[in-house]
């Protein structure tokens, strides 16, 4: 798997340096930080001309920074669940999210916001691939990614272990700056076009809003996704 950018890069080696396989460096290019950051890990690097570098990158605008890494390493939905109890996070369930630019932009935000971790089902979604890293921007190295094979039992889990469960839903939800919010909370997320599943929206305990005073449109799901989060947030550090 292929890692592109300075920050994507940087974060990389300084979170989890080990799964750097090859660095190459692009030259006459100011990566004096990152070297530095690089030297201080102990890892070593290729210096690599223009024509040398673009041959490596294709079309991908790389900013003069290249690393092979390891394929990403998703955390076992059971430590997941656990370590969010233990340590108050907010596991987030995404169903039918299968774009990676919408998938790498949550994972950013949300390794922003912290508190939470982000479930992913086995089929019918993206999964962490190259353009999800490039768009998270380092934010897969403080979050905390699980796969499940079936949603539904993987909420159901997570009823079983205490966790109340809100959904975010595009229309006929509780407006969720109104609603009291339950800790310890789970959120389901769904596509922008189809949204929550039936079979999903059975276990929910509330289904909430984003409150919208101008265009009756609707969120990017990303944009959603951190809306709802950042409001959990703020219900966190308030109750």
């Amino acid at each position: 798997m292929r890692l592109y950018g300075r920050n994507p890069v940087l974060e990389r080696i300084k979170a989890n340096p080990g799964s750097i396989k090859e660095l190459y460096l692009q030259q006459k290019t100011d990566l004096s930080g990152l070297v530095k950051e690089a030297r201080r890990q102990g890892l070593t690097f290729d210096s690599v001309d223009k024509a040398g570098f673009s041959k490596l990158c294709g079309d991908v605008n790389a900013q003069g920074v290249l690393a092979e890494v390891e394929d990403y390493r998703y955390t076992p939905f059971s430590g997941l669940l656990k370590e969010a109890r233990e340590k108050g996070r907010v596991p987030v369930f995404l169903d039918r999210v299968t774009d990676p630019q919408n998938l790498g932009s949550i994972i950013r935000n949300l390794a922003c916001l912290g508190g939470f971790s982000l479930v992913l089902p086995e089929h019918g979604s993206c999964h962490v691939n190259e353009t999800v890293l490039r768009v998270a921007c380092g934010g897969e190295n403080y979050l905390p990614i699980s796969k499940v094979v079936n949603t539904v039992r993987g909420v159901t889990m997570a009823i079983e272990e205490g966790f109340w469960i809100a959904g975010a839903v595009a229309e006929g939800g509780e407006d969720i700056l109104k609603r009291d919010l339950k800790f310890p909370l789970a959120v389901v997320i769904g596509s922008e076009g189809k949204g929550i599943r039936p079979g999903l929206k059975k276990q929910l305990d509330a289904g909430l809003s984003l409150p919208m005073s101008g265009a009756r449109l609707s969120y990017n799901v990303a944009v959603a996704a951190s809306l709802f989060c950042y409001e959990i947030n703020r219900r966190k550090r308030t109750k």
